[in-house]
C-alpha cells in the first residue's frame, strides 16, 4: 500500500501560488530528522521567533531536537526525560521523548504535517478552494490547525465538547472554525459522524482523519523512530538492551516509531495501552475515561495489530492521582522525602495526562517482564501540564486540596502499587482478534475496502513496508515544490 503522490496539475499550481504569496517554505522529512540540514539563513531568522508563534518559519521547528526554550531557540539533541526508580518503583530504565518543545507544545504538529503536506505539494489539496478538516480528541486538531495556518490553508477543528478548556481557548484563535461534538475522550464515533455530515453538506472540505492516515504512521516511523534510536545509541551503553516500547493507542500513529525500533532491535517488544475504563483492545468493551489523548471504542486503521506484542489496561484513577502527585506542592514535597532529586521533580510537569498514562503503562510492562536495571523501555511524553491547568483546578474543587496523606497514597498505591493486572501478552489469535475489530468501524461504518483490511493482515509485509519507504519520494516532491515557489 502506498500514499498517493499523483500530481494534480491545477491544484499544485494554486498551492505553489499560495505558498509564494504567503512566503511558505516547507521542510523535508530529512530536515525534521536532522535539523543540521536546515539552511543557515532560516536558522538565523528563527532566533527572533517564539516557539509557538504563528510564523511560517516555525514549520522548521517540527522536530524532536528544538532547544528547550520558548523564545528564539535553535536545535540541539533529542529532548527526552528518564524516570528514575524512585518514581517508577521498577529498576528498568523508562525513557520518554518530550513533546513540549514542539510548536503548540505537542508532537501532533508532526503527525498533521505528515498527513497534509504530501497532498499539498502534489496538488491533491488545493488551499485556494478547500478546507482541511482535523477530527481529533485534542492535540491532533490543534496541530492540524497550526500547520494549516503556517502552510496557507484554511482549517476546521473537530473535538469533543468535554475536552480541556485550554484546547478550545487556543483553537479559537488559530482554527478557522471549531466544532464541538457530544461527549468526551472516548466519543470518537461522534467525531467521525460530524465528518460525514460535513462531507454531505459542504463541497470544499477534505478530511484528514488521523486514525486512518498513512502519513501519520509514516511521520512517526521516520522522525520519532529515528529520534528514539538516537537516544538509545546515547544511553544504552555496551550492556544495555531495548526491552520494548510502550505507547498508548491514541491514533496509533506513534506506534510506527515502535515498529521502527523493532526492525533495529528484533527481540524488543511493542506494547500498547488503553484506558481500563474503556477496554476496547482487551475486552471489546466501551465506556468513558479521563485520559485525554487516547481515542477508543475502535481500533485505528493504521494500528498494525500483527506487530503488537502486548495490551495494557491503565486505570485513569492511577493516572490522575499521579498527575496530582507530580504537580501539587504537597506531592513534590513527598517525592523529595522519597529521595527524588529536585532536578527531576522540577521536570515532572513535562508530562501531561497522556504522558503519565504512558509512564504507568511502561511500569506495568516492566513489572510483567521482570525487567532489570540494564533494560530500557522507550515511550513518548506527548505534551506537558501546560495544557491541563484546568484539570488540576477541577480535581481540587471536586476532591479537595492535595494533602500529605493524598501524596502518600498516590505514591504507594497509584504509582509504586501498580500491578500486572489487565495485561495481555498477545498470541497470534489475540492479535488477529484486535485486527478484526477494525471491520466494524472501518468497513461497515467508514466505507474502507474489505480487501485492504485483509491485505493489512495477510499481505502485512508489503502493506506496512511500501508506504514507509516513501519518505525520500515525499522529500523530492517537497523540494520541487519549494523550487517552484521561487523562495529558496
Amino acid at each position: 500500500m502506498k500514499i498517493d503522490l499523483t500530481i494534480n496539475t491545477e491544484g499544485r499550481k494554486n498551492a505553489v501560488e499560495r505558498a509564494r504569496e504567503r512566503k511558505v517554505l516547507i521542510p523535508t522529512i530529512a530536515q525534521q530528522k536532522n535539523p543540521e540540514l536546515i539552511p543557515d539563513k532560516i536558522k538565523e531568522q528563527l532566533k527572533d521567533i517564539g516557539l509557538w508563534d504563528i510564523n511560517n518559519l516555525n514549520l522548521f521547528r517540527i522536530t524532536w531536537k528544538n532547544d528547550p526554550t520558548a523564545e528564539g531557540g535553535l536545535y540541539g539533541g533529542v529532548n527526552y526525560l528518564e524516570i528514575p526508580p524512585e518514581i517508577s518503583g521498577v529498576p528498568a530504565r523508562i525513557i520518554g521523548l518530550v513533546g513540549k518543545w514542539f510548536p503548540t507544545g505537542a508532537h501532533k504538529v508532526g503527525a498533521t504535517f505528515g498527513c497534509l503536506v504530501p497532498r499539498l505539494v502534489t496538488g491533491q489539496f488545493d488551499p485556494t478552494r478547500e478546507k482541511a478538516v482535523w477530527p481529533s480528541t485534542g492535540n491532533y486538531c490543534r496541530g492540524g490547525a497550526y500547520d494549516a495556518q503556517l502552510l496557507g490553508c484554511e482549517s476546521i477543528a473537530i473535538l469533543p465538547e468535554g475536552m480541556s478548556q485550554e484546547r478550545f481557548d487556543w483553537l479559537s484563535n488559530v482554527a478557522g472554525e471549531v466544532i464541538g461534538t457530544p461527549g468526551t475522550e472516548s466519543n470518537v464515533k461522534e467525531i467521525f459522524d460530524k465528518c460525514w455530515e460535513l462531507l454531505r453538506t459542504r463541497d470544499n472540505v477534505v478530511i484528514f482523519n488521523q486514525f486512518e492516515e498513512l502519513g501519520n504512521h509514516l511521520w512517526h516511523y521516520e522522525v520519532t523512530g529515528n529520534a528514539m534510536a538516537e537516544v538509545l545509541r546515547q544511553e544504552m551503553g555496551p550492556e544495555g538492551r531495548l526491552a520494548g516500547t510502550f505507547l498508548t493507542t491514541g491514533s496509533a500513529g506513534t506506534m510506527g516509531a515502535g515498529e521502527f525500533l523493532k526492525e533495529i532491535y528484533p527481540e524488543s517488544r511493542l506494547a500498547v495501552g488503553e484506558a481500563l475504563q474503556c477496554p476496547t483492545l482487551l475486552q471489546n468493551g466501551y465506556g468513558d475515561h479521563r485520559l485525554e489523548g487516547i481515542g477508543d471504542k475502535h481500533v485505528p486503521w493504521i494500528h498494525n495489530a500483527r506487530n503488537t506484542d502486548m495490551v495494557v489496561g491503565i486505570d485513569d484513577n492511577d493516572v490522575m492521582a499521579a498527575v496530582r502527585l507530580f504537580n501539587e506542592e504537597e506531592g513534590k514535597r513527598y517525592l523529595e522525602k522519597q529521595g527524588v532529586s529536585p532536578e527531576v521533580i522540577a521536570s515532572l510537569d513535562l508530562m501531561g495526562v497522556s504522558s503519565v498514562a504512558n509512564l504507568a503503562g511502561a511500569i506495568k510492562m516492566a513489572r510483567y517482564y521482570e525487567l532489570g536495571s540494564k533494560d530500557i523501555i522507550m515511550t513518548v511524553f506527548t505534551d506537558s501540564m501546560e495544557l491541563y491547568g484546568s484539570r488540576l483546578k477541577e480535581m481540587r474543587e471536586k476532591q479537595g486540596e492535595f494533602d500529605p496523606e493524598d501524596a502518600a497514597v498516590a505514591y504507594n498505591k497509584n504509582l509504586h502499587g501498580l500491578k500486572t493486572d489487565f495485561v495481555e501478552e498477545l498470541t497470534y489469535l489475540g492479535k488477529k482478534r484486535i485486527h478484526q475489530l477494525k471491520y466494524f468501524t472501518w468497513v461497515e461504518q467508514q466505507g474502507r475496502a474489505l480487501e485492504e483490511l485483509n491485505a493489512q493482515w495477510y499481505d502485512h509485509e508489503n502493506y506496512w513496508t511500501e508506504f514507509r519507504q516513501q519518505a525520500d519520494e515525499i522529500d523530492r516532491a517537497i523540494t520541487e515544490f519549494n523550487k517552484d515557489t521561487g523562495l529558496l
